[in-house]
């Protein structure tokens, strides 16, 4: 979820080979993770000897007894020293218990920083690795306008917008320090590609089953928009200026209308989906806003997403806010985290997470901090303003 439980937990000592040493470094992490397992594996061994059928949910997915290679009988009594020295079977090292993740069917183990993409925490939930999961199908969306068009709910779809040529302030000998203002995207002037950039995006949504929002939602359940006050914001919120402000919302007003960003999302076969620059953004270009559902952080801490973005940060923990796009987002969705703490990263960062009180709520913005060429994949610092979120384990 990008955000997650502690991440920055003390990792283990490498372990002796003593079994009473080896009960000693074993972290409760994984000892919890292991007794539940156990007990679960216990219980459906038992009712598949009583005849109550297989394991999986469906015949494809579905494993006997035989499968286990394991007896019921002897499975409580086996030792859990054998989880001592349990290895990440992505990177082969055995430290940071705290965040190794067990398969919840073939007890594999992995760092959630290690996965692709990343799990950001432990999720609640039963979780199974790749080798247990079959792979997304991916359901291309149609290349159809009147489709895309009642997808995204545009107002009114112009085809090639118009550009205007802005005129040129003369300048006298005066030389001034570079605006730093936002600049609003150039759409492509090619309607086949406007569509185009816009499939791709429905495909990835409807494959992941998220609805489209272009907006921060508020449903029933979650924060209220009365909620989402900037000047809870410890230290205060960035306000934006009446030109940056009147950039943003000629951005969304483009959005609406069918003139998206030159954006294009693609499936990598170990990332998941990314987003690619589909031709030249400028430095300063407004790429997106982070949309989904408002809610509070205390009731997503245990999420397994890998998506949630912090949005308001208390001095009262009970008020922190986040955006949650597991129901409802946009292209900012499916957009790479980075590491940061890397010259690597940082020389592939070519976004900025920035957060700003626009009219009173609190919004975040996904800002280019340098020209980005065709063809180059977005990264963006994700919550970079948390000092415990672990970007360090971001590619």
């Amino acid at each position: 979820m990008r955000m997650g439980a502690d991440c920055g937990g003390s990792g283990r000592k490498r372990r002796a080979s003593s079994s009473r040493n080896q009960d000693q470094n074993r972290s409760p992490q994984i000892e919890e993770q292991v007794v539940v397992r156990r007990k679960t594996r216990y219980s459906t061994l038992l009712g598949l000897q009583c005849g109550h059928g297989t394991v999986g949910g469906t015949a494809d997915e579905a494993l006997t007894v035989r499968d286990f290679n394991i007896d019921a009988k002897n499975l409580l009594e086996e030792p859990v020293d054998k989880y001592a020295e349990l290895r990440c079977e992505s990177c082969g090292r055995d430290d940071n218990d705290a965040e190794m993740i067990l398969c919840d069917r073939c007890d594999a183990g992995f760092h959630i920083y290690c996965l692709r993409p990343i799990v950001a925490s432990v999720p609640a939930e039963d979780w199974f690795c790749s080798s247990c999961t079959a792979p997304p199908k991916i359901r291309e969306f149609p290349k159809v306008q009147t489709k895309i068009v009642d997808f995204f709910r545009i107002e009114k779809f112009l085809g090639v917008p118009e550009t205007k040529k802005r005129r040129r302030h003369s300048g006298g000998l005066t030389v001034s320090k570079r605006s730093r203002k936002l600049v609003v995207h150039t759409p492509s002037n090619d309607q086949d590609r406007l569509l185009e950039q816009m499939r791709s995006l429905a495909t990835a949504l409807t494959t992941v089953n998220i609805a489209y929002s272009d907006d921060l939602t508020y449903p029933p359940g979650c924060a209220t928009r009365e909620c989402n006050r900037p000047s809870l914001e410890i230290g205060g919120m960035q306000e934006m200026s009446k030109d940056d402000k009147a950039a943003f919302d000629l951005s969304k007003r483009m959005w609406k209308e069918g003139h998206v960003a030159p954006l294009v999302v693609k499936h990598d076969s170990r990332e998941g989906f990314v987003v690619e620059a589909d031709s030249p953004i400028k430095d300063m270009t407004i790429v997106a806003e982070y949309t989904g559902d408002v809610d509070y952080m205390k009731n997503r801490k245990h999420d397994g997403g890998n998506s949630i973005m912090g949005l308001l940060f208390t001095a009262d923990p009970s008020k922190e806010l986040v955006i949650c796009p597991d129901k409802r987002g946009n292209i900012a969705r499916f957009i790479s985290g980075i590491n940061n703490h890397t010259r690597e990263g940082k020389r592939k960062q070519n976004l900025r997470c920035v957060r700003y009180n626009v009219d009173g709520e609190a919004r975040a913005l996904l800002i280019a901090i340098r020209d980005i060429p065709k063809g180059e994949r977005l990264y963006y610092d994700y919550n970079a303003y948390l000092s415990d979120y672990p970007t360090k384990h971001f590619v």
